[in-house]
Order: C-alpha cells, then structure tokens, then sequence
C-alpha cells in the first residue's frame, strides 16, 4: 500500500490551525471533532474500529509496526495523513513535549435511545462531573468493570477534550457515552427495568450491606457539592462508603470505582 504524506512546516497551515482549534469546546462542537494523541490511545481507537481523519505524525518519530498499522489503517479509511515538525505538534496539542502521534477523531455521540441496558449489569451515571481528569477516569473504569455505559447528566465537562481524552487511556473509544438533563434521563430509566443508586453522606446505610439490582445504575453527584437533595429523592437506593479518617468523601472518581467493583462481586 502506497502512502502519501502531507509535508507540513508552516504554523499559518489551514490544516495546522483547525486542528489546534479543537483544544476548544466551541470549535469542537462546531466542527463535531476532537482530538487524542499518543501512540497507545490511537492504537486503542484502531483496535475498537475507529480511526482518525486525519493522522498527524511528527518528523522525528522512531518507526514502529504500530504507527504503521495506524497509517494503513487511515489511507483504507480514506484520511489524510500530515507530517510535520514537533513544534507544530506542541502549537496543535498545547504540550511542550507533544507525542509523536496524533489524530483529529470525528464526534462519538451516542443518544440514551440508542443505549441497550441489557448490555450490562452495571452502569456509571455522572452529574455535573466538572474535572476531565474524574471523567476520563470514570471511562476506565467503566472500561475495567465491564459497565454498559457513562451517563452524563446536566453540565458535565466535555468527554471529549483534550484532557478527558487522554485520562480515559483509550477507553472514550471502547465506552458509550451519552449526555442528557436530569428529567430526561430520569423519563429514560423509569421506561424499563434499572435500580438507581445514588452515593450520599445523608444516609447510614453502608454500601457492602446493600441488594443491588440488574441493571444498576451508580449515580455519582458533583466532586464539590454531591447530589442535589431532589435528585437523591429520586434515587432507589442511598448508600454510603464509611470514612474513618478525617475526610468526609472520597474523590468521585475513586467513589465511582469502589461502588462498581462492589456492584461488580455482587452481581457475579
């Protein structure tokens, strides 16, 4: 296979200066793209059947079998493949030591229609999550216990920023994400079969002393403020991890993680 690349050297490129706007969320959503790099996150996509438009490779890179597998893979999809200069790479990944690898994804949108909760037993459900580095987490997570799915309730940080990106190691590529507001996503749940479970400080009841449903849905509030009162009341169960510190709560991430593998021994 013949592959042509497009040599790039000046920072006024078209090409250079789009793929730098998708470090922004308007353009992202403007342009319904967004941008991963590293060698491994792209071999992730490549391995779950998703490739990059556009394919950018820096001049010094070291070869190896894995870049070639992607570049293949890109020509097949008909993508555009650039080389450039490593300081073009920093100017489009923001990075002053930038990977050698990166792509230009389009969009992975996927609607609470199109989710079957059927898939799995456990899913991950996150309102108003502010930090990409909690929200990429969440995705390996997800990734690692086999869940169905994150739902993004309410204002969340965009899945699909630079930053969340890189957190979630390659799993934004392997698990579907949807967004809706909190009375959307409650008509969704209530019209099948699926337990909410929502983490609080305002219950005694320990989480390793609860029935868990299937599917169970694990809502996790905000990292700064937990769940709002009313959507507690609307949960089907309240549970609480103990502290026996001096903290109050966990890292929502890590909250996350500890109820979806105790989800996870329960149900197996």
């Amino acid at each position: 296979m013949t592959i042509h690349r497009h040599l790039i050297t000046g920072f006024s490129n078209p090409a250079v200066k789009a793929a730098r706007s998708l470090r922004e969320k308007k353009h992202r959503k403007r342009e319904g793209r967004f941008l991963a790099e590293g060698l491994r996150l792209l071999t992730e996509a490549r391995e779950a059947g998703i490739v990059p438009e556009a394919l950018w490779l820096g001049q010094q890179r070291d070869p190896h079998p894995l870049v070639d597998a992607l570049e293949a893979a890109v020509v097949a999809a008909g993508g555009t493949i650039y080389e450039t200069t490593s300081d073009i790479l920093s100017k489009i990944s923001g990075k002053e030591n930038p990977q050698t690898v990166l792509g230009v994804f389009a969009d992975l949108p996927t609607s609470l229609d199109a989710l079957d909760r059927g898939r799995s037993g456990i899913w991950l459900v996150a309102q108003s999550m502010r930090d990409p580095g909690n929200l990429g987490t969440m995705l390996r997570t997800c990734d690692a216990v086999g869940a169905g799915g994150l739902i993004l309730v309410d204002q969340c940080v965009d899945p699909f920023s630079v930053e969340a990106v890189r957190a979630s190691m390659g799993a934004v590529f392997t698990v579907p994400v949807a967004q809706a507001d909190w009375g959307e996503f409650l008509r969704w749940l209530r019209a099948g079969p699926g337990q909410l479970v929502g983490t609080s400080l305002n219950t005694s009841f320990d989480y390793r002393g609860a029935d868990y449903g299937t599917p169970c849905f694990l809502l996790i509030g905000n990292e700064a403020q937990g769940l709002p009162p009313a959507y507690e009341a609307e949960c089907d169960l309240l549970v609480k991890i103990p502290m026996l510190g001096k903290a109050d709560s966990l890292n929502a991430a890590v909250a996350a993680a500890v109820m979806a593998y105790e989800v996870l021994a329960r149900q197996s």
